[in-house]
């Protein structure tokens, strides 16, 4: 039985499972990912092992009460390019009504505010299951979450929540493919539909994604790489690439990138994770 800060269980950071139970780290699982170039670049973590996991974790309930009612939920871009990033800059040029994301202590949210989506989103990944924060309800809304007391991940019943608010032009952040091909059958072009933690996509996931998915980011999977070799797509980095899809995602992922002063990635020596997932 778990206390006022719940229980928060993710796939993160090399994809390692971590489950947090009241501000509290108790579970860490051995990495599948060894080393991330994002994680050397951002914190200095050069091998990943269950220590450095628990470490950073543990620096993040600390630093903005990460998984906890102490929660910080508005934050500035953390890095200088990823799918948060790109997907609050959106918000912010009128290029999106809203968007559907996935966050502790809320669940899948309807979000249209760009410092809200960053401070929810810019600082998580792989995120499992969650718990409800009041502190996180009351800033995101209990009428723009599925369900304020269970809090589910179901980014297609997320998206059903942002239409049935009137919002049409909106993004939904998929880590299942086959959730981006519902998406894509009932809404059409009308929404952005955003491929994350897509490190455990299959052969055949990465074709789903890239059918229909407007942006897709790399994570650690081999599968998606080697399926975006064969696509004409936009590419942004030379770590954990980033893919403009369509012509809109290649917009959005083009425009993000000249904000920041940098161009698309064009044949550099890449620094990606090591070992790549093959599914």
């Amino acid at each position: 039985m778990t206390g006022a800060d719940g229980r928060h269980v993710f796939d993160a950071i090399g994809m390692t499972r971590i489950v947090i139970e009241d501000g509290k780290v108790v579970e860490v699982g051995e990495p599948e990912i060894r080393f991330c170039p994002l994680f050397k670049k951002l914190v200095g973590m050069g091998d990943i092992t269950p220590e450095k996991v628990r470490e950073n974790i543990e620096f993040r309930i600390k630093d903005f009460g990460f998984c906890t009612e102490r929660r910080v939920v508005r934050a500035k871009d953390y890095v200088t390019f990823g799918v948060s990033e790109i997907l609050s800059t959106a918000l912010a040029n009128g290029d999106l009504e809203a968007a559907v994301i996935a966050a502790d202590g809320c669940g899948t949210a309807v979000i249209t505010e760009p410092a809200l989506l960053q401070g929810m989103c810019g600082r998580i990944s792989g995120l499992v299951e969650t718990s409800p924060l009041q502190v996180v309800l009351d800033a995101v809304g209990r009428d723009n979450v599925i369900d304020p007391e269970t809090v589910p991940l179901d980014m297609v019943k997320g998206a059903e929540l942002a239409y049935s608010k009137g919002y049409r032009r909106f993004s939904v952040t998929v880590a299942v493919a086959q959730d981006a091909k519902i998406l894509r059958e009932r809404y059409g072009d009308d929404i952005l539909i955003v491929g994350v933690h897509s490190s455990h996509t299959t052969c055949d996931g990465a074709k789903v994604m890239f059918d229909n998915c407007d942006i897709i980011t790399a994570c650690a999977s081999g599968r998606i790489r080697a399926e975006a070799e064969r696509r004409d797509v936009l590419v942004a980095g030379n770590k954990i690439q980033i893919y403009g899809v369509t012509d809109v995602g290649k917009r959005l992922v083009l425009s993000k990138l000249e904000s920041i002063g940098r161009k698309p990635y064009a044949g550099e020596p890449k620094d990606e994770p090591r070992p790549l997932i093959e599914y």
